[in-house]
């Protein structure tokens, strides 16, 4: 295992929260436990709780539209908070485990004990003297795949895990398949038809299998396979199909061979997955110079050092190794793909109105498609939905993204007085943002994201028909996620984001339609400007009267800085000032991760590097970790969360390389835990690959064009234009950066 590749620990994960993970975007791994009983927590990107709100819908508001924008216009203040059919907050289905495999070993003492975990190939190693086992999730063939080398090894399936309703219906058998056994799990949820079945294929080389139930024992086996899949379904399933898939995995053997071949089935298992796996993660990297003896060390010892390039060097691995393993049939969760528990925070959701994006910010720049294509098939396939939103609450055409989405559904049923998150509109924009950028990078326009990017024009087409004294046009209602104005409630008029989402969508939509262009940019003209308020700060909401709330986790009024390009230090240098002193007076409130690390997004992207390291030592100051590399929401490790853990590579790389259709700007926010370095495999929006080594007197970048253009090159000496030719590498050197 390369030291930066991996992480190791000598001692077990007695937390589950420290449990090292593997996955493929479908099926997740959490291992931990004491060494004579491991267990593997099996997760599932569709497994989510029946609580009701599977049949949920949104709020029949339209005719109510016109009135509440009336009051609001006329200066009443709280008028959106009666603007709701008067139904209570209603969570979207939560996240939840499915089960443990454990693996109980006669108990001994586990001498030279290791845990590691490789990031290359996704393997899970734990080993000891006496025995020794691997785990990956195969992104070939949707398995989990686990080897074990032990002398006597006790399998079950265990679907006991914290939280977990006593109501589960619970049904478990084990029988014989061939000359090992087949474990089958079947859980029914309480007051429901839905149901999820676990299958676990036991394939022993050589020795004895004796069914001990609810599991297996293997003793004097050379070594043991185990293949496991989870199958999320309504009513009965014919569990027949699913284990003789399992067992079309584990070629049948003569028998003289059979130890070898039996043994080489996990071997080809594991190459067809790390054809995939390891092509994907290895196309960006990021070296920092670290002392060899400080890359050395275990995770636990690494994260006590938060000022090291080794911490960074190893937490950036680890961010887009999970980022890649969570993503697939859906982008990450809050928990990405993996909970130990069944009480996930905030039901473990897809939250859009900043954690989703936060986590896959990194997607498009640092080379991770499988990324961008499970959000890209997430918005498509809840498109239908996102219509309903808009025709129901607002009585328009189009569509309206979801504050919140279990995966099943994209319809907007999650709100209440103090998070009247129905009348966020920007959320449709904030999601398709990462679609367009890597539209940007390839040259080519996804047909699934013009058409989406057409419905919420069209949406504001409808929706913005209020106009000021001005003439300019006015969002009515207008949300702030999730703040309020210091002297009025939730819902108030032409919050900063909205307008920046509005503007955005609108143009970006005219970009993919030609044929819409010219109707979509003179809408898109008629929004009003951003507001400076009297403390020379961009203004949360650009309505006269609207007072600032500054102590507040979110910073959705910088939307324009981060990830918009609307409000840059080149173009629009007066913005960039109120903006930057906007975050100034940002306070943390409650020091969750993801208010730090897009705090330093934002600073990256207004120059400031003396900010992005103080909101760096924020989350690598404030024991964000777990064991696992894994990380929490709040300081000391408190709330299992994948916000840090996959938004800081998105803050190292933005502060080295930034990129738009026609600009590159080099070396913008290096702070000064990181005087040297190499960053190789970076994607630009202009459709060029970029390796870029650094060093306090001197930086070169080498770019690798796929098209002809001329784009500006911004360093700290200035701006020059730059010419690219397909095909042909250009060399930058700086001797001031």
């Amino acid at each position: 295992m390369n030291v930066i590749h991996g992480t190791w620990e000598p001692r077990p994960a007695t937390r589950w929260e420290d449990g090292f993970l593997s996955g493929n975007g479908h099926h997740g791994a959490l291992v931990f436990g004491e060494p004579n009983d491991e267990r593997v927590v099996v997760t599932h990107h569709t497994l989510v709780r029946p609580n009701g709100s599977e049949h949920a819908r949104p709020p029949r508001l339209a005719a109510e539209l016109p009135a509440l924008q009336d009051r609001l216009l006329a200066g009443e203040l709280d008028a959106a908070e009666r603007f709701t059919d008067g139904r209570p907050l209603q969570w979207v289905q939560p996240f939840h485990p499915a089960f443990q495999i454990r693996l109980r070993r006669p108990r001994a003492a586990a001498s030279g004990y290791r845990r590691s975990v490789d990031f290359t190939t996704g393997v899970l190693h734990t080993e000891c003297e006496e025995w020794r086992g691997q785990v990956f999730v195969s992104r070939a063939d949707d398995v989990i795949v686990q080897h074990v080398q032990a002398a006597d090894l006790v399998v079950s399936l265990d679907h006991r895990l914290p939280g977990a309703p006593h109501g589960l219906m619970v049904g478990q058998s084990i029988v014989r398949a061939a000359d090992g056994a087949l474990l089958t799990l079947r859980v029914r949820y309480p007051d429901s038809d839905r149901r999820y079945t676990g299958i676990t294929l036991v394939v022993p080389t050589g020795g004895r299998t004796a069914l001990v139930p609810p599991g297996a024992r293997v003793t004097g086996a050379d070594s043991v396979l185990l293949l496991t899949r989870v199958v999320r379904h309504t009513g009965e399933l014919d569990t027949a199909p699913h284990a003789e898939a399992l067992r079309d995995l584990v070629p049948e053997t003569e028998t003289e061979t059979e130890a070898e071949s039996e043994s080489d089935a996990y071997a080809r298992l594991l190459d067809r997955h790390t054809s995939l796996h390891r092509a994907a993660y290895e196309r960006v990297t990021l070296d920092l110079g670290a002392d060899p003896a400080e890359r050395a060390l275990a995770g636990a010892e690494l994260l006590e050092r938060p000022d090291s390039p080794a911490l960074l060097e190893r937490l950036f691995a680890a961010g887009r190794y999970h980022l890649l393993s969570a993503s697939g049939l859906f982008p990450p969760r809050l928990t990405g793909l993996w909970t130990g528990d069944w009480d996930t925070a905030w039901s473990g959701a897809f939250t859009n109105d900043a954690n989703v994006n936060l986590q896959t910010a990194s997607a498009a720049c640092a080379a991770l498609p499988e990324v961008t294509a499970s959000l890209a098939s997430l918005v498509d396939r809840q498109l239908p939905d996102w219509q309903d939103n808009a025709r129901e609450i607002f009585g328009a055409r189009g569509a309206v993204a979801p504050p919140h989405s279990d995966g099943e559904s994209g319809l907007t049923y999650h709100f209440e007085r103090e998070y009247p998150l129905h009348l966020w509109t920007a959320g449709a924009d904030w999601l398709l943002k990462p679609l367009v950028d890597h539209d940007e990078t390839r040259g080519e326009q996804d047909p699934r994201t013009a058409r989406a990017l057409a419905e919420v024009a069209l949406f504001y087409e409808d929706f913005l028909t209020r106009t000021d004294t001005d003439g300019h046009l006015v969002v009515v209602p207008s949300y702030s996620p999730e703040n309020r104005p210091a002297n009025a409630s939730w819902g108030a008029i032409n919050a900063a984001m909205d307008l920046s989402a509005a503007r955005h969508a609108l143009l970006t939509a005219a970009a993919y339609h030609p044929e819409k262009a010219e109707a979509w940019r003179a809408l898109a003209d008629r929004l009003p400007p951003h507001r400076i308020n009297a403390d020379g700060a961009l203004a949360e909401w650009a309505w006269p009267g609207l007072d600032d709330s500054y102590d507040h986790r979110h910073l959705s009024h910088l939307y324009g800085v981060w990830p918009l390009d609307e409000i840059t230090p080149y173009d629009t240098p007066d913005l960039a000032r109120a903006a930057h002193r906007a975050l100034e007076l940002r306070g943390s409130e409650n020091d969750s991760a993801h208010g730090h690390l897009h705090h330093a997004l934002v600073a990256a992207r207004l120059r400031d590097g003396e900010r992005v390291a103080h909101a760096l030592g924020q989350v690598l100051g404030g024991d964000f970790f777990h064991t696992s590399l894994m990380s929490a929401h709040y300081p000391n490790r408190n709330v299992y969360n994948a916000d840090a853990a996959h938004t800081l590579p998105a803050v190292l790389v933005e502060m080295l390389v930034q990129s738009t259709p026609d600009r590159l700007v080099l070396l913008p926010a290096v702070p000064t835990i990181c005087p040297r370095g190499e960053l190789r495999g970076i994607r630009t929006r202009f459709g060029a690959e970029l390796d870029l080594t650094w060093s306090p007197t001197e930086a070169t970048a080498v770019l690798r064009p796929t098209r002809t253009h001329r784009v500006e090159l911004r360093t700290s000496s200035g701006a020059e234009p730059l010419e690219l030719v397909a095909g042909e590498d250009h060399v930058i050197r700086l001797e001031a950066w």
